[in-house]
Parts: structure tokens; C-alpha cells; sequence
């Protein structure tokens, strides 16, 4: 059964959720995406983006893995008498918020923190269509929809919600023939037309949530989020150089084993003359889509997945860096315990961060359970400094290791050049010149090549600015009175003195050895 099938069958038709081989099949579907001046015919044969579709199916096929589904599975809210993700459903718990970090760590520790945009990504938004439905007032019934299809497919969404960076001073209106708009109305529903960014891993999704940032929308036309099939009629996507194309093409696995098979390639998503249905259709409403990110309250729960993710990424460059230093010969050195005690904290202060997102969970609407938003603030404001920090520290303390390589894993095939590899090229504590090669090529992979450039610009900006989240904390201190119980304690520590010296009764006047009396 494909998932389109799938996704239009009465509830309760389905007790698991797709596997890798559905997921694989429904993105078979003729859709249109352009890379290096050719359309492509199918994503998942295709070598820019067939080992990454397959990694996505990894985490499909782990909910049919007897050895891990249970840390992945619980039962569905929507009455289908089912099993999903537990971060598809609404959390009325902080063990629900629990249950949601254990499977989103599941899935991470599978690709190893490398690949963002997982469908847990975006179900921390489309569980905000079933946590209140009656905020999208005349779309209630759409929201109920797709938040019931999500949960019981685990439906893989991209999301495009950033106009391109055309014309920024201007006011949204005016760049109609760039930006997302309804050019019209019909009986089956709106026409649509325009581009967005960055539609991070829409070539290999089956949906894409399409809305806005914050911005201020006169026009009805600009003010309007809804669902779309990557494969409906009138939506194309024009990718991004393929790192993994390029890994297969000129190299090997070996030697680029993270560009190989977790490169989510990011397009620009374009419709022309679109039809959306109103089926699809979530808001279309000019205050609603400025209120929308404030009211919907879903980006707690979207940091709380990139919280999870980024701490993975990071356990994951500390343990590929103590390899490293290890095939060096430096392990024991002072700056190599310092440096990976650094990674290490940088990773820990994300995970208690998350432990107060929980252990401080906050009421949301309908009964639910919301992560802190002030330590959820606190890890997206953070998290991009302690990411590049950790490259940062791979990159000063191996040295040259990370150039002093061969070109290729062939290199290792010829007779000829082989015993000058071997010799010349071996690592340190009993390793081989493979061993060596392969550890150091990953954390190249990792910090240095363009799969590598990519993640820091990534990390760097998918949450936002850092001193958006800076300016947030501050709000958040002045409005909960934080910043008040934090100006008492200075006043109380002021009280205790004044010009002529302490007025506690409890201290001890200097008149006795003041020198300037």
C-alpha cells in the first residue's frame, strides 16, 4: 500500500506506521526536481539523492525492528487503535515529553546526528494542529485532518516558511512576482504562485508545509499556510549541488561517509499556478499568519528535537576526535584531555538544558504539555556557539592530520604505491595506515568538506539568529518577573550599606581601622 493510499483511508485502517520500502515507493511519484540543468526522474535512484532517501527509510524500518521499536512506538490518540512516534502525538506529560526524546534519540543515534530534518522536525508543528484544532477556525477540520494522517503514517514534511532574500526592504506585497500569493480563488481552491527557502529535504519528503516567518501581510494574498504534495501539479523544487553526487562520483564511501548518505539537500521550492485544495489549506488570514509562530507554540517542541539531534551530532565528533588523537599519538597529552573535555561539556550543557525543558514542562492549550520555553530558548541561542566551538577544537587539535591523507581509498588497491601508504601513512598505538585514513577522512568529512561547511552554516541559522533568542530570554525574564527577582537581590545586597559605611546590624563597623578618618 503506498502512502498516498495510505493517507486517504478511513482511520484505523493502519496499525504501524510505513516502512522504508512505502516511504521509498511514495516518493516514486513523478515528481519535479531540477539539479544541474536536467529534471530528474527518480529521487530514489538517483545519485545525489538516493543513499539519503535511504537513510530516511533506516528510520521507517526502525519501527519494525523488534530490537528498538519499543523506544519508538506508542499508541495513537486518534482512535485508529494504532502505533506511531511518540512525538507525533499531542504530550500531556512530562513522560510524554520523556517518551518523545527517547524515540527522537533513536532515530538521531541511526544517522548520527547528521540529517535535520527528519519527520519528527515537523511534527513539532503538525502536532499543533491537534493540540488545538479551533485556532484555525473555518481549517479545523483540515488541521484535524492532517494532524490524524501525520500521527498514523508518520508522514515525512518538509517545510518552506522563508521568502527568498529578494528585496528585503521592501514590504511583501510589492515583490509579488517572487513571493508566494494566491493569484485566485476557485471552487476547488487557491491558485498559487511564487518561491520559498530553504525547503530543507523537500526533494526526498512526501509533503510540504508551506507558511510564513513573522512578517507583517496587508495583502490576503501573502497570508495563507497550507499542505502540498511534492508531487502535485505546478510545484518544482531546484536543488542544491548534491554533496553525495559528487562523493560517488569522484571518491568512495570510505572517503566521504557522511556527504555519501546524509546530505539533505536544500531547494528552492517554486509553484506556478498551483492548485492548493481547500482541504489543504490551514490559514488564509492576515493576522492569524503574523500571530502564528507565538500562538501555535510549536517551536518549543521544534528545539526540543534540535536540541536532541545537536547533542547527538556533538557526542559524535567528541568520540570521532578521541579516535582521532588516538591515531596521532596524542591522546595523552594535556591539550587533547582539555580539548575533548571541552566537546564533552559542550554536549552536556544541551542535555541539561533539556532536562529543564522537561523537568519545568509548562500547561499548553488543550491540555497539554509544553517544553520550557526559557531553557528551550536558552539551548537555540546556544547551541550554534558550542556546535562551532566543538569543529573549531577537531580542527586546531589534530593539526595536520586532517590534510596529511591520501587522495582516495583506491590509493590503497595499487601494489606499487601500497607499501609506501602503509608505511608512511600508519597511525600511531598499533593502528594501520586504513585505520588512520578512515578516522581522519570522517572528521574531515565532518568539519571540513563542503557536507561539513554546509552543517555549520546550517546550525548556524535554521533556529534563527542567536540574538533573537537573546532578545526572547530578556523579554521572557521581564514579563515573569525574573529580571525583578534578580534587581531584589541586588537591592539586597546594596541594603546592607550606604556613605557612612554598613547599616546591617550583624557587621562590623571599620571605624576602628579606617585609615582615612
Amino acid at each position: 500500500m503506498t502512502i498516498e493510499q495510505s493517507a486517504s483511508a478511513p482511520t484505523g485502517t493502519r496499525t504501524l506506521p510505513q516502512t522504508g520500502d512505502e516511504y521509498l515507493e511514495s516518493i516514486r511519484d513523478g515528481r519535479e526536481v531540477w539539479l544541474y540543468g536536467e529534471k530528474v526522474a527518480d529521487v530514489t535512484t538517483h545519485p545525489a539523492f538516493r543513499n539519503s532517501a535511504r537513510s530516511m527509510a533506516r528510520l521507517y524500518n526502525a519501527f519494525h525492528d523488534p530490537a528498538i521499536a519499543d523506544r519508538m512506538l506508542k499508541p495513537t490518540d486518534t482512535g485508529s487503535g494504532g502505533l506511531t512516534h511518540p512525538f507525533f502525538r499531542v504530550a500531556h506529560s512530562q513522560q510524554d515529553l520523556r517518551d518523545n526524546v527517547t524515540a527522537i534519540q533513536t532515530w538521531q543515534e541511526l544517522v548520527f546526528g547528521w540529517m535535520g530534518r527528519t519527520p519528527d522536525y515537523k511534527a513539532a508543528l503538525l502536532t499543533s494542529l491537534g493540540q488545538d484544532p479551533e485556532y484555525y477556525g473555518e481549517f479545523a477540520d483540515n488541521a484535524r485532518y492532517w494532524y490524524r494522517q501525520a500521527q498514523e503514517n508518520v508522514l515525512f514534511f518538509a517545510h518552506a516558511i522563508a521568502n527568498p532574500p529578494v528585496d528585503r526592504g521592501k514590504p511583501i506585497e510589492e515583490v509579488r512576482d517572487v513571493f508566494v500569493h494566491v493569484e485566485r480563488e476557485t471552487d476547488a481552491g487557491l491558485i498559487v504562485s511564487g518561491a520559498k527557502v530553504v525547503a530543507t529535504g523537500s526533494p526526498i519528503a512526501q509533503y510540504i508545509l508551506v507558511g510564513h516567518t513573522r512578517v507583517e501581510v496587508a495583502d490576503k494574498a501573502f497570508a495563507l499556510m497550507f499542505v502540498a504534495p511534492v508531487s502535485a501539479p505546478g510545484v518544482k523544487l531546484v536543488a542544491r549541488a548534491s554533496y553525495e553526487e559528487v562523493a560517488a562520483r569522484t571518491s568512495s564511501p570510505f572517503d566521504y561517509p557522511l556527504s555519501s548518505r546524509f546530505d539533505e539537500n536544500d531547494a528552492v521550492l517554486v509553484f506556478d499556478e498551483a492548485l492548493i485544495p481547500w482541504e489543504n489549506v490551514l490559514i488564509y488570514d492576515e493576522a492569524k499568519i503574523f500571530s502564528f509562530i507565538r500562538d501555535s507554540r510549536w517551536t518549543g517542541r521544534g528545539i526540543l528535537q534540535a536540541n536532541v539531534r545537536l547533542s547527538t551530532k556533538l557526542g559524535f565528533l567528541a568520540g570521532l576526535m578521541n579516535q582521532a588523537l588516538e591515531v596521532v599519538g596524542s591522546q595523552n597529552e594535556r591539550f587533547a584531555n582539555v580539548a575533548l573535555g571541552e566537546m564533552l561539556v559542550n554536549r552536556n550543557v544541551l542535555n541539561g538544558l533539556r532536562a529543564g525543558m522537561i523537568e519545568h514542562a509548562v500547561p499548553g492549550p488543550g491540555g497539554s504539555m509544553e517544553p520550557n520555553p526559557v531553557y528551550a530558548s536558552a539551548s537555540a541561542a546556544i547551541g550554534p556557539s558550542l556546535q562551532k566551538r566543538s569543529r573549531e577544537l577537531a580542527e586546531k587539535f589534530t593539526g595536520s592530520g586532517l590534510i596529511y591523507l591520501n587522495s582516495l581509498a583506491k590509493d590503497f588497491a595499487n601494489p606499487e604505491l601500497r607499501p609506501t601508504l602503509d608505511r608512511y601513512l600508519r597511525g600511531s598505538n598499533g593502528k594501520t595506515a586504513i585505520d588512520r585514513s578512515r578516522i581522519m577522512k570522517m572528521l574531515w568529512d565532518a568539519v571540513g568538506s563542503e557536507f561539513g561547511g554546509r552543517h555549520d552554516l546550517y546550525e548556524q541559522n535554521y533556529l534563527g539568529q542567536e540574538d533573537v533568542h537573546f532578545m526572547s530570554s530578556h523579554r521572557t525574564a521581564l514579563a515573569d518577573g525574573t529580571m525583578s527577582y534578580l534587581e531584589g537581590l541586588v537591592g539586597n545586597a546594596m541594603s546592607d550599606y550606604d556613605l557612612n559605611g554598613w547599616t546591617a546590624p550583624d557587621l562590623i563597623s571599620n571605624d576602628d581601622v579606617d585609615t582615612h578618618r
